[in-house]
């Protein structure tokens, strides 16, 4: 998302299967954020008439498709959360922790896709000098590891709880 003072912002990082533009069946006019992917992907397009036509006909569908509203819902509010009230060392452990899947199917995934420092700070409201900053300390604690990618420890977890 770019602001017209020209400041932008990752709003999310989507994964297959996710859905963009769900606004639309609320009545949302224009979307206030782009989507662009990252790596190559296949899009599927659907017409409103068409979405709320599955919507009423296929059970399985709506479920699928309330419980995806739900989590972007719970992540957003999340996320505002953490915007105000956390550090932004606490929110940079938090977003690595998440992008590695932290906690889903009890079990992290190792490597974080590639992801700038840049992006990183969009994403968390910072610069990206503060990111690198605490990208060097999580790696000198052993917390993260640069190795061709990057690897999240489990203990990142400690700076999202302390205190």
């Amino acid at each position: 998302m770019v602001s017209q003072q020209g400041k932008e912002a990752v709003i999310a990082i989507l994964e297959a299967g996710n859905f963009v533009g769900e606004g639309c069946l609320a009545g949302q006019a224009v979307r206030i954020a782009t989507a662009a992917a990252a790596a190559e992907c296949i899009a599927m397009r659907l017409e409103k008439p068409t979405m709320i036509s599955v919507l009423h006909d296929e059970s399985a569908f709506s479920e699928l498709f309330i419980a995806h509203l739900l989590a972007r819902s719970i992540r957003v509010e999340e996320d505002l959360v953490d915007q105000l009230f956390n550090s932004s060392e606490k929110r940079l452990a938090r977003l690595l922790l998440l992008l590695a899947n932290f906690g889903k199917d009890e079990k992290p995934e190792a490597i974080i896709p590639k992801i700038s420092q840049e992006t990183l700070a969009e994403m968390i409201g910072t610069t990206r000098s503060r990111v690198s900053f605490f990208m060097n300390k999580f790696r000198r604690l052993g917390l993260i590891e640069y190795n061709g990618g990057l690897s999240v420890r489990r203990s990142l977890l400690t700076v999202v709880l302390h205190d």
